[in-house]
């Protein structure tokens, strides 16, 4: 009998040794929940909870860190409109690049590299389906990709900032699909210097 209780109590410790596989926690720098809509698992793995406290520590220094280092960044409302720089728009939930917008984000790289004095902020917008949450982490991404595009096209990223509105700014305010997608959109501001 207490051969079988042995067996079993290491059987049991092998497999929580073992265990299931973990899922990497996926962040991001914005304080809103990545668009995926997977929470963070807590409570019952001691080590993953603690897993979790630690990633969510780490990110909250970043967003600290990039806090402080924004005392410089000029504020959105320092930036306005040009015309020769177009909005492209994105599908429902998601946030690459489609490839009928690539002329677009050419078009607006060799402009800003033409100009090479002024500073830019992409704005993230989404539509009204979601929670804000959601759509916040959702237009942080689109902004993101869309910095990433253009980084990648020759732009120095040190004149680019980017913030994300969700849904708060739409640029259509009609409950249909036509006016949803004019609202999931990456939007253009700049500020001469």
């Amino acid at each position: 009998m207490v051969k079988h209780g042995l067996v079993i109590g290491m059987s049991m410790a092998a497999l929580l040794t073992v265990g299931c596989a973990r899922q990497p926690a996926t962040m991001t720098t914005s304080s809103a929940p990545a668009p995926t809509g997977a929470a963070m698992t807590t409570g019952a793995d001691p080590g993953l909870a603690s897993t979790s406290e630690a990633v969510r520590n780490a990110a909250e220094a970043r967003s600290a860190a990039r806090l402080a280092g924004t005392a410089d960044r000029p504020s959105p409302s320092e930036f306005s409109e040009v015309r020769d720089l177009a909005d492209i728009h994105f599908d429902f939930d998601r946030y690459d690049i489609r490839a009928e917008h690539v002329t677009i984000l050419d078009a607006n790289a060799a402009w800003l590299k033409a100009n090479a004095n002024s500073l830019l902020l992409i704005e993230g917008h989404c539509d009204t389906r979601g929670t804000n949450e959601y759509n916040v982490a959702l237009g942080d991404r689109r902004a993101k990709a869309t910095m990433n595009y253009l980084v990648a096209h020759g732009v120095k990223s040190t004149r680019i900032s980017i913030i994300s509105y969700g849904e708060e700014r739409p640029s259509c305010a009609t409950d249909d699909e036509a006016c949803w997608a004019k609202n999931r959109r990456a939007h253009f501001l700049l500020k001469r210097g």
